[in-house]
């Protein structure tokens, strides 16, 4: 049973993504590099779990992250696991208030206001490529199933050139033959499919 369920499959199908990465680093491995090159393990789960808090935030008028996500300090004040949890807790609870009908929700990416179904997907496609983030650079599976991908991919064509701009995502990397869903999305948000530390 997935913990903390809503109505919205991709949200919650993403959050069992994060949740089993975060779950699956060993104690050492909390400081190594990521795809995100810039920061460690530590440093994405904290921006990543600020991200769902800043949507829950938006939705339902709760404090914001404590932490600047787009400058995480490496020092968590609770175990990974809890600071996970917290944040999707508070996502999940704030997402399972808005209808699929919903035609304006505020979300805290460009524009500031999308319908319920893409701001749901955009709050899923942060918490799962985050969650890929964190499984390869600590040597587990990748987390990302390809039908999660193909409904991630029809989000993030529709939201990320903007986010480009804020350094959200990198540029696009040129499509390989052979790549399935997982590696078109992935390459799409600027990330390399086969990417390995070092």
């Amino acid at each position: 049973m997935i913990e903390n369920a809503t109505s919205w499959i991709v949200l919650d199908d993403a959050h069992e993504a994060l949740r089993g990465a975060v779950r699956g680093v060993a104690a050492e491995d909390w400081n190594l590099p990521t795809p995100c090159s810039q920061w460690n393990v530590t440093q994405v789960l904290q921006h990543a779990a600020g991200d769902q808090i800043g949507f829950a935030a938006f939705i339902a008028g709760g404090p914001m992250p404590t932490d600047d996500p787009f400058s995480p300090s490496g020092t968590l004040a609770a175990s990974p696991e809890a600071v996970a949890e917290e944040a999707m807790k508070a996502s999940a609870d704030a997402w399972a208030t808005i209808g699929e009908d919903v035609q304006e929700v505020s979300v805290p990416v460009p524009p500031g206001t999308m319908s319920a179904s893409l701001g749901v997907g955009a709050c899923a496609l942060d918490a799962a490529v985050h969650a890929w983030d964190i499984a390869v650079a600590t040597g587990q599976p990748s987390p990302l199933t390809p039908k999660l991908a193909r409904e991630l991919m029809e989000v993030a064509v529709q939201i990320v050139e903007p986010l480009r701009a804020y350094g959200a995502y990198a540029a696009p990397l040129e499509a390989e033959v052979g790549d399935d869903d997982v590696a078109a999305l992935l390459r799409f948000l600027g990330r390399r499919p086969d990417w390995i530390a070092g």
